[in-house]
């Protein structure tokens, strides 16, 4: 068995030699990808147009392969081309040569300005790059790098695929690259060669061409004539001092007597520097022969002036400062402070000492005293007053954060109604400020509801204006802190002195602006309330006569107060008592005509037939008689009662109530529960109806309240007459409804008696207390939406005056993103960044095209003809990555770019050197030394493509493309050549 087992160990150690090694399976990967990728076969096409690698859309695929454990990406480049244009690899002539080789030699599209390295080195449409995968590897050593190429090399040939595969070598940042093109009998090798100083016999166009022609080694005695393509590029660098037309705002002047207080209702525009660092001058000759032209080592035809083709592009400084950019992202900044206001400022800021602290500390203790008390002596405002005294008293000038010329100037400009408090003349312009203009019907002023921001001649919208601007420039978050404490204190003393706060829209909230805005509507409807009633009482207790009362008292008055809860508050002004039920009531009912009457129409309601109210009760509250309409029962005729208006509310109290209403459940008790809160308003109405007209009925008020819910129908009687009978709707009979409840509870109270369904007095308190208590990044928070509304609309304003069409696009962007973002509470930062960048962006191409303008001299331009040429030069500028000159150095442009660089040579000249250029040289050779040296700085790069045909690598085989392209810089001299031979006997 021994000797049995060990031939057998023997045959497990033999090596089978025909399994697969690495590299033929690295090779295997590569034909398998261009397989998938469908690159087999003849390549064909049509010749490229003229521009079509800088218009056309490129595109890439990638794929993953590696060779043991070294990871490659094979990565596909091509210009999408028309379906026709890529169909039928496999039909094609025979003997045509392969795409790329047409491509080494067109023309059409040299100096590409924007498209990948080996499309302007090699002019391809279409080529497969291999490379390591990791960016940190490389293939370094040459026997690596021989390795692929032969891999490429067996693919190609097994494949039959037409398309360039290069491979990358080095370290990535050098861009080598050396790949191979095959076709039927032909071959093109791709080669290159990187140096970080340049031979000097290569710095010009003889030495170039001498390279040129012993790589191609060409048989042909005398050798067919090379064609070149030229392309020399001048950098303009000194212009930004003489040329920039902005100059960064005066920060003194802002607030001091030059500029007025409408200051603070703008925002910033325009860049700081200049957002045009450099012109590039591309000068170029596109076809040349051999021989026409001279460029050595001494001598050079290459004047950029007599180049036949100029384009110019230029390069944006990187995140220039913008002073709206500025703004919108320090602003942005408060939103993530986190300090609150008594932080900032300092708790020290309220504190009192010496009498005045003796005088309120007396004063609160007698508010737990049961004697009476004179209330406008307690009023809240005195002591807030007194203490803002004593603030700004106690704080130095230095240590305030807002001088007192600042804030007063801002106060002034938000409020401008403060400017003259004399009593009139206060008041009635408080009434007129406070927005009942209607607002202008135009897309800009409506960008507010896309925002949920507030009106662009708002109270609110001012206010956010200011505080950016006090964040930037006077104070940071300390300034912000200040000037919010100075308005809430001025809000609380409009409260107590009824006086209407300027710049907001008459009526409740509107819940399309943010929330502060809101708020501060919601205190206007209670200073507007307040200030109704509190001039009623007064007319009420100076004339008791029925036609001693104003028609404002009648109104304020109906909107409720009921005396037993008023007896029991605190802090009211004197004027907001009254002395007995009888005046009040007086007082009201003599101007019920007075009251809206818009109550007649047709409010929802719906009700079943309750008990009868007794006629002896005298009628209260009555607004007047509906039409030709009687009371069912006793006949007298149906009176329209005074009723409560609705009570306002703002978004964050409807979410409240929303919520309220759900936790109360599906249950039928809490459907019952959420039926009553939400009857408030019927049952109020019901009780001033029952008050207005004694002895009615459910029907009567269904018929004022609900038509619809009161069905009437033609019957015929017991006589034979035909009467009129009607009864209540279907879904009124609906057994212990809501509406039968209400009306049998309620009692005939008229609306002047009833417990106010709007109490605003204590709804001005919690919006004072909520806006005290907001943070400076809360506050930043609320106005950001107004701050960004701002910015749009100075942008568009700016946009007007440039007319740029690709800045209108990103405008429309802006709105759209905006209006998606905004519209919901607490948007994310990430987003408000990017909306923020986006203004930023379009804030600097505004200022890069008044920069051009400038420099270009569009303005001072007298011919029109050429102030529209140079006009569209440079929207092109901003919109294309190189622009051609139309008329090279002759064009109204290209005159201009010369004059740029003869002013900047003028000033970086050194006068004695030329003094020596002046005195050395013949005539002729000065006179060009002088021109071209004086008018333009040495080229910054220098390009030429040379192009040749010819057989290699014996006279008899078939003449093939061979190009070779050159770039010369301070620091890189790069050729890469593109070498083809004949493959059929060799």
């Amino acid at each position: 068995m021994a000797a049995d087992s060990e031939p057998e160990s023997e045959v497990f150690e033999i090596t089978d030699f025909t399994t697969a090694s690495e590299w033929e399976r690295f090779i295997s990967k590569i034909e398998e990808v261009l397989n998938d990728w469908k690159l087999i076969g003849i390549s064909s096409g049509k010749p490229l147009e003229k521009g079509v690698y800088t218009t056309g859309a490129w595109e890439e695929k990638s794929d993953e392969i590696s060779f043991a454990d070294f990871k490659f990406s094979v990565t596909h480049h091509y210009l999408v081309q028309e379906p026709g244009d890529r169909d039928g690899r496999e039909e094609g002539v025979e003997d045509a040569l392969p795409l790329p080789m047409q491509d080494l030699l067109c023309m059409n599209n040299d100096f590409p300005p924007r498209a990948h390295c080996l499309v302007r080195w090699y002019g391809l449409r279409e080529f497969v790059v291999i490379a390591p995968a990791a960016n940190s590897d490389a293939v370094l050593s040459e026997s690596k790098c021989n390795l692929l190429l032969s891999s490429v090399s067996i693919a190609l040939g097994n494949t039959g695929c037409q398309v360039p595969l290069f491979v990358q070598i080095h370290q990535k940042w050098r861009r080598m690259y050396v790949g191979e093109c095959q076709g039927p009998g032909v071959r093109t090798d791709f080669e290159m060669v990187h140096l970080r100083k340049v031979p000097s016999q290569y710095t010009h166009l003889s030495g170039l061409l001498d390279v040129f022609k012993s790589k191609i080694g060409c048989p042909l005695t005398p050798l067919p004539p090379v064609s070149m393509a030229i392309r020399l590029t001048y950098v303009l660098q000194d212009w930004q001092q003489y040329f920039w037309p902005q100059q960064p705002p005066d920060i003194d002047a802002l607030v001091g007597g030059e500029v007025g207080g409408l200051e603070f209702g703008k925002l910033p525009f325009g860049a700081c520097e200049d957002p045009i660092s450099e012109l590039h001058l591309a000068t170029t000759w596109p076809h040349l022969t051999e021989g026409i032209i001279v460029d050595n080592d001494v001598y050079s035809d290459l004047d950029p002036i007599q180049a036949p083709q100029w384009s110019v592009r230029v390069r944006k400084a990187d995140n220039p400062q913008c002073l709206l950019g500025d703004f919108l992202n320090e602003f942005f900044k408060l939103c993530r402070r986190k300090e609150s206001t008594d932080e900032i400022l300092g708790r020290s800021a309220f504190e009192e000492d010496g009498k005045e602290v003796a005088d309120i500390t007396h004063a609160l203790s007698k508010l737990t005293e049961p004697a009476p008390v004179p209330i406008h002596k307690l009023s809240v405002t005195n002591m807030v007053h007194s203490a803002k005294k004593k603030i700004r008293k106690h704080r130095g000038v230095d240590e305030s954060p807002l001088n007192n010329e600042v804030l007063n100037t801002i106060l002034l400009f938000l409020f401008p109604d403060a400017a003259d408090k004399l009593a009139e003349g206060f008041e009635s312009r408080a009434s007129t400020s406070s927005g009942s203009n209607p607002p202008p019907e135009n897309e800009d002023y409506n960008l507010f509801s896309q925002f949920k921001s507030a009106p662009s001649d708002s109270l609110t919208y001012k206010l956010a204006l200011c505080l950016c601007m006090i964040n930037f420039y006077h104070g940071g978050v300390k300034g912000v802190a200040h000037l919010w404490q100075e308005f809430v204190l001025e809000m609380r003393y409009r409260w107590e002195n009824n006086y209407l706060i300027p710049g907001l829209a008459n009526g409740p909230p509107d819940l399309r602006c943010c929330l502060l805005h809101q708020k501060l509507q919601m205190l206007n409807c209670c200073i507007e309330r307040k200030k109704a009633r509190d001039e009623g009482k007064r007319a009420s207790m100076s004339d008791r006569s029925p036609g001693g009362s104003s028609g404002d008292a009648g109104k304020g008055a109906d909107s409720g107060d009921n005396l037993k809860e008023t007896d029991k508050e605190v802090g009211k002004s004197w004027e907001s008592w009254s002395d007995s039920e009888e005046e009040f009531f007086e007082c009201l009912s003599d101007t019920e005509d007075l009251k809206g009457n818009g109550q007649d129409n047709g409010k929802k309601g719906g009700a079943k037939e309750g008990s009868k109210e007794p006629v002896n009760l005298k009628p209260e509250g009555r607004l007047h008689p509906h039409g030709k309409l009687t009371l069912l029962h006793p006949g007298e005729p149906l009176y329209i009662p005074i009723t409560q208006e609705p009570a306002p509310m703002t978004e964050d109290l409807l979410e409240e109530q929303s919520e309220v209403l759900a936790k109360l459940g599906t249950s039928a008790e809490g459907a019952h529960l959420r039926a009553r809160m939400q009857s408030a308003c019927l049952l109020s109405d019901m009780e001033s109806f029952k008050a207005a007209n004694p002895g009615c009925c459910l029907e009567d008020f269904v018929r004022w309240y609900s038509p619809r819910d009161y069905i009437e129908e033609e019957v015929v009687d017991e006589k034979g007459n035909v009467v009129i009978k009607g009864e209540l709707s279907a879904r009124m009979k609906i057994p212990s409804n809501m509406w039968v409840e209400a009306w049998e509870t309620a009692k005939p109270v008229p609306a002047r008696r009833q417990k106010r369904l709007f109490d605003d007095t204590r709804e001005a308190e919690k919006v004072l207390h909520y806006l005290a208590i907001q943070k400076p990044a809360d506050l930043a928070r609320h106005l950001l939406p107004c701050i960004i509304h701002a910015a749009v609309l100075k942008v568009k304003e700016e946009e007007v005056l440039e007319d740029i069409s690709s800045v209108k696009k990103i405008i429309k962007q802006i709105i759209s993103h905006s209006s998606k973002v905004l519209r919901f509470p607490n948007p994310e930062d990430k987003k408000l960044e990017e909306i923020i960048a986006q203004i930023m962006s379009v804030e600097a191409i505004i200022a890069r095209a008044r920069s051009l303008k400038a420099k270009f001299g569009v303005e001072k331009c007298e011919n029109e003809e050429e102030k529209e040429d140079l006009q569209r030069f440079v929207n092109c500028l901003l919109e294309q990555p190189e622009v051609s000159v139309l008329g090279a150095g002759r064009g109204p442009a290209g005159s201009v770019i010369h004059k740029l660089f003869v002013n900047a040579q003028r000033i970086s000249a050194v006068p004695p050197l030329d003094e020596e250029l002046r005195r050395s040289g013949s005539a002729d050779e000065r006179r060009l030394n002088t021109g071209s040296m004086s008018d333009f700085p040495p080229p910054t790069g220098r390009e030429i493509i040379l192009r040749t045909t010819v057989p290699r690598p014996a006279p008899y085989s078939k003449p093939l493309p061979q190009r070779m392209y050159s770039v010369l810089t301070k620091e890189d001299f790069r050729l890469a050549g593109a070498f083809s031979a004949d493959t059929t006997f060799f």
